[in-house]
């Protein structure tokens, strides 16, 4: 590499300067020749490109390095050749080997004998030339489109050579590189070598790898593109190859023909993805792979179901015929559905060589590429839980579109977790669907890049442009891509250049836009004929045999389809096998006590609390552990961080899977979690969480810091928590305003993927938020946003009953906002404990994490009977924290009962005691979704004769009163306590900004309204 980078270019220069005579030749004269052109973008549209190249100053013989891959000069070369022939111990190793191989063969091959080292040179260039820019040659463009132009380095004439050289033979050994490269081949004539170049490099796959850095991967590659033979597949390989063809061309005529005006993104002009995905997945088995999780867009999804992952035809057509609810059962649940090309599902597919693969398709929405770090998070899921260390077993495809791959962020987010520690799955495949239009979008209006796969390049990730109508070259890139994978565990492209027969969806017309494209594609062959026809031209395969498989494939699609009339799925694809026994939002699901004995409670703090002897942790560091370790002997004091380790260190030991990731979360944000210490002598890490049982797996606690995404990042932690329901994952937003870059997983995924999908997720995203007068951007984690996302119903109280009660199953997900460690301890910890996942949504918060009164006793944490936080039902999450006045159950004499959630509550209480007020109460209600009607009810009960006001450090048209009103409302409604004007709002005036960035302003209004929720007088309702 460090030859092509370093001296390729100044070499170039030099050889123009010292030839420039030459380039009259017989080469140069038939050869059309431009210079390479940056601003390519597309196969078909590329303006010509007249501006020379600069020429830039010679580089100076000191600023040459002695290593034969780094020479670049001619009059250097001859130097260094008359140092070697003087002392051969005097030249870098490398020059040694070069010139006493040079030597030897110039005295045994009068072939050679005239050859100088210039020429040597320069041949190593033109191949080189060809191994960087053969790409631009290749035929990559079925339709024949494309006007890019030929780089000037791959004309012979330009390193000097004319026709006189092309039955010369020369000598092109260079030692630690392979291919054309390699000492095994070292004499061949110039023509045999071209011949080869434009064969490997310059046919229907089109490689680009000289980007990498690591020269045993570029030789890798090397030896399986320059390969002597050209590769060949015998007539069995090929009447597989031409049965797949044949299964995915007529799946989709099947359909256009039943379902003439259905939406179905179609796959015509890319049928080959699906045999190249099935050679794929059967050389992966064949290296290891046992499992497989592919994401994928709309366009060929339906294909790819029936065709790859084996979803029943049936079911499909079924589909396009309006399909049917399941049969009812007990405890079914349908959910509200999805269109039939987002769907999912799973399959354990036989492969060509006699192993079993399992297939997961996720389902996704429209949203292009939002499914890709799901996909990862899954992947790395399964190979901890397989214990696949090598993540050789567990393997991620991703399907891409070309305007999508090139233009949506979330593709660089996902791309760049590749490599993480924490993060990466061993590579993933990506291939790429380059209909070469993206919608109505032309490539040089959809990137400023060459090539819509170029950003992989910053990962040094191989890319195999092909073809899509040569489906052998479209199955020999997708079974190298995956020899790479398997070899190196490192990301891979195959980008499939194809067309788009129809428009964006069938009944879209893209001659509107495209008319000089879609004028070829109406007379373009299918790539089923034009392999049909090589078949038969080839004499392997009988035109009886191509009509058996036809009629075979013909005959399966209407058994289907007559099958598909009576169609009625018996179960809906609930949950996969690891999950049986969790129950669907319609089956009662039993209440636990999330409490922990206390001898495991002190045993744990113990361990999560102490560091070796001889570990030497930032003294401040220190002096948090000594607090955190007195805390549990005392049992008093427990703050946040401390409460937040408890949880988890109690869940491991449970057996529990527990992974924390986002921006900073080893130390947090706020400096409150120090979970992963750093010696400050010798930078060595610990983990007390790694120490609380014997031989504990690395991996079940795992914290980590993530790169600077929220998309990507959140969407891994996602697919993560879809794996297994015994793991608690978390993902923490450096800020909850923060969040919002990640908005497409919350609407797309986390608060609708159970109803559309039918797939539950535990998963836990906590959000910083509090007004602490850090500005607009700093203090909201945007509650308001989830709380319009839920589900619940605002005028209909469901079943409350503890032994009947659905309502959290029900609901899409759970939003808190915690006050108290215990609190908090126990939100996480039920998760875990029941029989049913849903997202949790936690408004965490920031000065309560060092607030002197925002502490729990260590009794508040364990199932002790008589203890503080255990009542007639255990010791659980409470969803409503009661007055702490110590107020019986009936309190006439209250004239204000202030419900509140979050640190507001600190500063009203605070307030309260400041003023000797003890005619108000105030209630914290810690779940706001699902409403606690029931709790909500006992307080009004107490109250009776209280004026009803709802307080929050939010502007009116934020946090949680558009939410808590008309449920309030409807509590109140029930017990006859009024309507909704009886229901009084304190807090900020609406705004746009969350807060206003002036501090002392902040300060003003935060008194103002803490203030008013106390005044002695009634306040004024919000309504006339």
């Amino acid at each position: 590499m460090a030859w092509f980078r370093t001296g390729s270019s100044l070499a170039k220069l030099a050889i123009r300067r010292t030839l420039s005579h030459s380039l009259s030749g017989s080469y140069a004269s038939r050869a059309r020749v431009l210079l390479p052109s940056h601003t390519t973008r597309c196969f078909h549209s590329t303006p010509p490109n007249s501006t020379p190249a600069p020429v830039p100053r010679p580089v100076p013989l000191s600023k040459l390095t002695d290593s034969f891959l780094d020479g670049t000069s001619s009059v250097y070369l001859e130097e260094l050749q008359r140092a070697w022939e003087a002392d051969p111990n005097s030249v870098d190793e490398s020059w040694d080997n070069f010139f006493r191989n040079f030597v030897g063969q110039a005295a045994t091959s009068p072939g050679i004998s005239g050859q100088t080292i210039q020429e040597s040179m320069r041949l190593l260039l033109l191949v080189r030339a060809y191994q960087v820019n053969g790409h631009m040659k290749a035929k990559l463009d079925p339709l024949g489109l494309e006007e890019r132009d030929i780089p000037e380095d791959l004309t012979p004439a330009l390193y000097g050579f004319t026709d006189a050289d092309l039955d010369r033979e020369f000598f092109l050994g260079v030692w630690r590189m392979s291919g054309f490269l390699s000492e095994n081949r070292p004499v061949q004539t110039l023509r045999a070598i071209l011949s080869r170049l434009e064969q490997a490099y310059c046919g229907t796959i089109g490689y680009e790898y000289m980007h990498i850095a690591d020269r045993d991967k570029c030789n890798w590659l090397r030896d399986k593109i320059e390969t002597p033979t050209p590769r060949q597949y015998n007539s069995e390989r090929r009447v597989v190859i031409y049965d797949r063809l044949t299964w995915s061309t007529q799946f989709e005529n099947f359909l256009a023909t039943k379902w003439t005006t259905a939406k179905r993104f179609g796959l015509e002009g890319a049928e080959s993805l699906i045999p190249g995905m099935k050679e794929m997945f059967d050389r992966a088995a064949d290296l290891g792979v046992e499992n497989i999780v592919i994401g994928m867009p709309h366009r060929g999804r339906l294909n790819v179901l029936g065709n790859v992952v084996r979803k029943p035809l049936r079911q499909i057509f079924s589909e396009f015929s309006g399909g049917t609810r399941p049969v009812d059962e007990v405890g079914l649940y349908t959910g509200t559905g999805d269109v039939k090309y987002h769907l999912g599902t799973s399959y354990d597919r036989p492969t060509r060589g006699g192993k079993h693969l399992h297939l997961s398709l996720l389902a996704n929405p429209s949203h292009l590429e939002a499914v890709d770090p799901v996909v990862m998070g899954k992947t790395r899921a399964k190979q901890y839980y397989t214990k696949d260390e090598n993540r050789t077993k567990n393997m991620g495809i991703l399907i891409h579109g070309d305007g999508s791959f090139a233009g949506q962020g979330v593709v660089y987010e996902t791309l760049h977790l590749s490599a993480l520690p924490n993060y990466c799955t061993g590579g993933t495949v990506h291939i790429v669907v380059n209909n070469q239009v993206a919608f109505t979008t032309d490539p040089r209006a959809g990137r400023s890049s060459q090539y819509c796969t170029d950003v992989a390049k910053a990962l040094d990730a191989p890319i195999f442009h092909v073809n899509a109508d040569d489906i052998e070259a479209v199955v020999h890139a997708c079974e190298l891509a995956a020899e790479w994978r398997q070899t190196f565990h490192s990301d891979v492209v195959v980008d499939l250049v194809c067309y788009r027969r129809f428009g964006h969806n069938e009944i879209d017309e893209p001659s509107f836009t495209q008319p000089k494209m879609y004028k070829v594609i109406r007379s373009h062959p299918s790539s089923l004929k034009i392999y049909e026809e090589k078949l038969l031209e080839s004499g392997q395969v009988t035109k009886e045999d191509i009509d058996k498989i036809q009629k075979k494939v013909s005959s399966i699609l209407n058994e289907e389809f007559e099958g598909s009339k009576e169609y009625i799925p018996q179960k809906r694809d609930w949950l996969a096998s690891h999950w049986t026994g969790f129950k669907s939002p319609e089956q009662i699901s039993r209440i636990r006590n999330t409490g922990v004995k206390p001898e495991i409670l002190k045993n744990v703090g113990k361990a999560i609390s102490t560091f070796p002897e001889n570990f030497k942790p930032h003294r401040g560091v220190k002096r948090v552990y000594e607090q955190r370790a007195q805390m549990i002997e005392s049992g008093e004091g427990i703050d946040w961080g401390l409460g937040e380790a408890l949880a988890f260190a109690t869940l491991v030991v449970e057996g529990n899977h527990v992974r924390l990731s986002g921006q900073d979360v080893e130390r947090g944000t706020f400096s409150h979690r120090h979970s992963v210490l750093h010696d400050q002598e010798t930078g060595e890490e610990y983990c007390p969480l790694d120490h609380l049982t014997m031989n504990q797996d690395p991996e079940m606690f795992t914290v980590s810091n993530s790169s600077l995404s929220e998309f990507g990042v959140l969407g891994f932690e996602l697919g993560y928590s879809m794996e297994n329901p015994n793991s608690l994952v978390i993902w923490e937003a450096q800020f909850g305003d923060f969040a919002n870059g990640a908005q497409v997983m919350f609407d797309q995924f986390i608060s609708s993927g159970e109803s559309k999908w039918l797939r539950q997720t535990g998963l836990v995203v906590l959000l910083p938020h509090g007004y602490d007068g850090q500005g607009p951007e700093h203090s909201s984690g945007r509650l308001e946003r989830f709380l319009q996302m839920s589900d619940d119903n605002p005028f209909v109280i469901p079943e409350m009953d503890p032994t009947l009660r659905k309502q959290i199953q029900e609901c899409n997900w759970q939003i808190v906002n915690v006050t108290t460690p215990a609190n908090y301890f126990h939100v996480l910890r039920r998760q875990i404990h029941r029989d049913f996942r849903k997202p949790l949504i936690v408004m965490a918060p920031k000065n309560l994490l060092r607030h002197k009164k925002c502490v729990s006793n260590l009794s508040e944490f364990d199932d002790v009977k008589g203890h503080p936080g255990f009542d007639k039902q255990g010791t659980r999450f409470k969803r409503l924290i009661k007055d702490q006045s110590g107020h019986s159950d009936l309190e006439e004499g209250i004239r204000r009962l202030v419900l509140c959630s979050g640190k507001v509550y600190y500063e009203l209480d605070e307030e309260r005691q400041k003023s000797g007020t003890n005619d108000i109460a105030i209630c914290r209600v810690e779940q706001l979704c699902p409403f606690p009607y029931d709790l909500i009810q006992r307080e009004l009960k107490r109250y009776p004769n209280a004026e009803i006001v709802w307080c929050q450090e939010e502007p009116m048209n934020m946090g949680g009163y558009q939410y808590i009103a008309p449920r309030l409302c409807t509590a109140m409604k029930a017990l006859n306590r009024g309507s909704f004007n009886d229901i009084k709002y304190v807090g900020r005036l609406p705004s746009a900004a969350t807060a206003t960035g002036f501090y002392q302003l902040h300060v003003k209004e935060q008194t103002d309204l803490v203030h008013k929720a106390l005044q002695p007088d009634p306040i004024t309702p919000i309504l006339p």
